[in-house]
């Protein structure tokens, strides 16, 4: 690899497995030192098989990011260990759907507390942090497709993953004076294991088989295949590094041409 990103400290969020881990081990193969953070007490052994590939320079967190105290003792650990944060890619977040009048009070009030309520927090607290610190830096919000249009069934994680892409804007041009860079990446459908959960969502409400609706979104994309984990870390090093120092306030699609803006 070209060392893009040698000297770094990275600091993900929701990366234990999936799109997360994907990008973490692709910012320590660009020279990283990464902070990985996710629910779980103990790491995935794809983050401990990551971790070994990479000579220690994936160290996991366990961390609520809906909990404003677990963030601040992450981030705190997080400098401790590393030193000051120059990248934060602001991941974490879950997902559920239910018929538009089906969609019940608890719903939204989970997904807007993770997807939203926590990602605005997460990275207020981390760019105050750079601010203090006086040092450009980065922050990439994980948005998706989801974010650029409705879904009759997926209203309300669609609603905060629009949220996403406003608040990676506005923070952008709060940030610009201090040299920070704030930008988002939205996946069209990517082959994780989250996308178990979500076919079978897809299977009970649209009265499929199970794999049928996967088979169905990936066969749409115009590149003809579902998106791949690596397929996002690419684009996130690329936001991360030097080679983007005058992008600021854009969402990039990397959704294999679903999505056209």
């Amino acid at each position: 690899m070209s060392g893009r990103l040698d000297g770094q400290h990275a600091l993900l969020t929701g990366a234990g497995g999936g799109i997360g881990l994907a990008v973490a081990a692709a910012f320590a193969r660009e020279g990283a030192r990464c902070t990985v953070a996710d629910l779980p007490a103990e790491p995935s052994s794809a983050f401990r098989e990551a971790s070994a590939a990479h000579a220690g320079r994936l160290h996991y967190c366990s961390a609520d990011v809906t909990q404003p105290m677990q963030v601040d003792a992450l981030i705190a650990l997080a400098e401790a260990q590393h030193g000051p944060i120059d990248t934060l890619f602001n991941n974490a977040a879950i997902f559920d759907m239910a018929p538009l009048l089906a969609s019940d009070e608890a719903m939204f009030d989970r997904l807007f507390a993770v997807n939203v309520k926590a990602m605005f927090f997460v990275m207020q607290k981390v760019l105050a942090r750079m601010v203090q610190a006086g040092r450009p830096g980065s922050v990439i919000n994980l948005s998706s497709q989801a974010g650029r249009r409705g879904e009759a069934l997926v209203s309300h994680y669609c609603a905060t993953k629009a949220a996403v892409i406003s608040y990676t804007q506005s923070a952008a041009l709060a940030m610009a004076p201090h040299c920070i860079r704030v930008n988002a990446i939205a996946p069209g459908v990517v082959d994780t294991p989250m996308w178990q959960h979500v076919d079978a969502l897809f299977a009970r409400y649209e009265n499929l088989p199970l794999g049928e609706k996967k088979r169905r979104v990936g066969e749409a994309v115009p590149l003809g295949r579902m998106g791949r984990p690596d397929d996002i870390a690419g684009a996130a090093v690329f936001l991360a590094s030097h080679d983007a120092a005058y992008i600021t306030a854009q969402t990039l699609n990397v959704d294999g041409g679903a999505v056209m803006s």
